[in-house]
């Protein structure tokens, strides 16, 4: 089997991030591999590791320097890397085309894919519905729980509130990991090394000739977090902090 693990280079949600102007970040800052598509790899090691003969492959869109959250993903399990190359932004749609055209480039039956179930910086938790539209897959996303039976997949797929729904589905498929699939299995000094090694393909944009969509979004504005939050110090003894507390949580919080 054929496992696709689609993963974003994304900025690093600590860092310091400045605009340089109405719709662009200054991208001299750390980026790392997005936090949710650290369970995806994780699983698709799991499942490899239980199906001899199985391989993953990575695939990102992004600039060269995507070419490093690609060698985080080697260094986590994959065992190849598939990096299309654009200077460009582009949208969950265009995206997902890309992300496509790249996995049919390479095969013409993949065994199963996996996406984070959204990425850090757009949030935007379209790009695996729009991978199995595309391909006509059965698609579930925010899976926290994944078991393959005879050509299906078993998966939990958490709601709000801490709820989940069950579904089966054929394969192949696209899962959106959530952060309750597993532990991300972080690679050792060897296993940095060993990545090194290992081969990663570069596709131009462009070559993909993907035909422009009737529908598109563009980031109109960006505008930096400005924290409104003013403290309070509430004063007196015990019995009456606590009871400030208790109005503050009902009345502004609407919490109790």
């Amino acid at each position: 089997m054929q496992i696709y693990v689609c993963v974003k280079h994304v900025p690093d949600s600590a860092a310091h991030i400045t605009l340089v102007d109405k719709n662009h970040i200054n991208e001299k800052l750390a980026f790392l591999l997005n936090p949710y598509d650290e369970h995806a790899v994780t699983e698709a090691v799991r499942i490899k590791d239980n199906l001899p003969g199985a391989e993953i492959i990575a695939v990102c869109l992004g600039k060269d320097n995507a070419e490093k959250t690609l060698g985080s993903a080697l260094a986590m399990g994959a065992d190849r890397g598939i990096l299309i190359v654009s200077d460009e932004n582009h949208d969950s749609i265009e995206t997902a085309q890309a992300l496509k055209a790249a996995i049919e480039q390479d095969t013409t039956n993949p065994g199963l894919i996996f996406t984070g179930k959204e990425s850090i910086d757009a949030e935007g938790m379209q790009t695996m519905f729009r991978i199995g539209a595309l391909l006509d897959f059965p698609v579930a996303t925010n899976v926290v729980k994944l078991d393959i039976e005879a050509g299906s997949v078993i998966v939990e797929s958490e709601l709000s509130g801490g709820t989940a729904n069950t579904y089966e589905m054929s394969l192949p498929c696209v899962i959106g990991a959530g952060r309750g699939l597993n532990t991300p299995r972080y690679p050792t000094f060897p296993d940095i090394v060993k990545s090194k090694k290992k081969p990663v393909k570069k596709i131009i944009f462009a070559d993909l000739n993907i035909k422009p969509s009737t529908a598109g979004m563009s980031i109109v504005e960006l505008e930096p977090l400005e924290q409104t939050r003013k403290p309070k110090e509430i004063t007196g003894d015990a019995g009456k902090v606590a009871k400030k507390i208790v109005k503050i949580l009902k009345d502004e919080a609407k919490v109790i």
